[in-house]
Formats: C-alpha cells, sequence, structure tokens
C-alpha cells in the first residue's frame, strides 16, 4: 500500500469519524487545530485505523506523535512497511 493510498483511506475514515467532507482533510491537516477532534474522537479513529489498516494495536507512546493526519499517514506506512 503506497502512502498515496493510506492518506486516501485516512480521509475517507476521518471524513466519517467527524462528519465533514474528505476534501477538507490535507496532510498538514491537524485533529485537534483543523479539525476539530476531541479525545472521545481520537480513541474512536484510533480503532478504525486499527481495524481498517489490520496494523494490531497501536502503542499509546506512538499515540502522542500523531498530530497531523500526514503524521498518521507516514505512521501507518511504516508500520506496515
Amino acid at each position: 500500500m503506497t502512502m498515496e493510498d493510506i492518506f486516501k483511506t485516512m480521509q475517507d475514515l476521518i471524513a466519517e469519524q467527524f462528519a465533514i467532507d474528505a476534501d477538507e482533510i490535507s496532510m498538514d491537516s491537524s485533529f485537534v487545530d483543523d479539525l476539530g477532534a476531541d479525545s472521545v474522537d481520537l480513541v474512536e479513529l484510533v480503532m478504525a485505523m486499527e481495524e481498517e489498516f489490520n496494523v494490531g494495536e497501536i502503542d499509546e507512546d506512538d499515540l502522542t506523535g500523531l498530530k497531523t493526519v500526514g503524521d498518521c499517514v507516514r505512521y501507518l506506512y511504516n508500520k506496515m512497511s
């Protein structure tokens, strides 16, 4: 799976979870500042990511570094490589 494939899937997941248009989501979008996510939104998104990308449980320590959509895309790409 390429980074672009991961990004497109992430766009769809985020759009569904946060009830926004996928076109509003870029690699630079901050979950909190740009997308208005709260802690519950982020927990639900992480669970959706784990299921969608079949990467097992995402470590809590790893989550602290995932502030933007791009952070998540790179993280998933590395985890699946």
